[in-house]
């Protein structure tokens, strides 16, 4: 079964309104030892998130206050962006955010996909923040005790008595004979999608090897 965000996020809304200073951001950045705040309206919605990188513009961005015809639409975003103050101004927007039911795998997804290290959460129904979701908490999954990877790979093979487990470090083995070869792999493929899995080896046999390609006709 997925492990859902709220079963691993931080319960802690690390949070600023729009016109908290460039300091009061470092300040809460520094307090909760975190690389981003999210930036929330007055009814708790995260309408953007201030990075790391959005403040290090002040430093990485030169020519903040001169224009050119010649810069693209990106490099003028971030030219006003190096000159903002506040945090509506240094924002990056709209928040990209997660619910507590997304699957902690979901998450991670986005995380990887848009380069970020947190992520606000949101209750569904409202839409306020009611907690972050850090990489260190993603990764928590992959600490999980063996018994519970054990008890929730069983779970997705099937229950017939025929199939052995082992997990070790987080590797799960799985023994035991299907007819097909294309059962082993889909086996496999399920045990690999199980929640703190790190890798599957496969000693599943097989009768048939139903994956044979047949070469063309001449």
């Amino acid at each position: 079964m997925p492990i859902p965000v709220k079963d691993v996020m931080g319960r802690v809304a690390i949070a600023v309104l729009p016109d908290a200073t460039f300091a009061e951001i470092v300040a809460a950045m520094r307090r909760y030892a975190v690389g981003a705040v999210t930036v929330i309206d007055a009814e708790r919605r995260p309408i953007g998130v201030v990075s790391e990188d959005d403040l290090l513009l002040k430093e990485v961005d030169p020519v903040r206050h001169r224009v050119s015809m010649f810069e693209s639409r990106t490099q003028r975003h971030e030219h006003d962006k190096a000159a903002g103050v506040t945090a509506g101004e240094l924002m990056t927007s709209p928040a990209i955010t997660v619910t507590p039911e997304t699957p902690v795998r979901g998450a991670a997804r986005i995380m990887h996909a848009k380069r970020i290290k947190q992520l606000p959460v949101v209750d569904e129904e409202t839409g306020r923040v009611v907690g972050t979701l850090h990489q260190r908490d993603v990764l928590r999954v992959f600490t999980r005790p063996a018994a519970d990877l054990e008890r929730d790979v069983r779970a997705v093979l099937p229950d017939d008595g025929s199939f052995t487990v082992q997990v070790d470090a987080g590797v799960a083995r799985i023994g035991g004979r299907v007819r097909r070869r294309s059962q082993a792999v889909a086996l496999t493929e399920a045990v690999r999608a199980v929640e703190g899995v790190v890798d599957v080896a496969c000693d599943v046999t097989y009768d048939d090897d139903d994956l044979i390609g047949v070469p063309p006709l001449l």
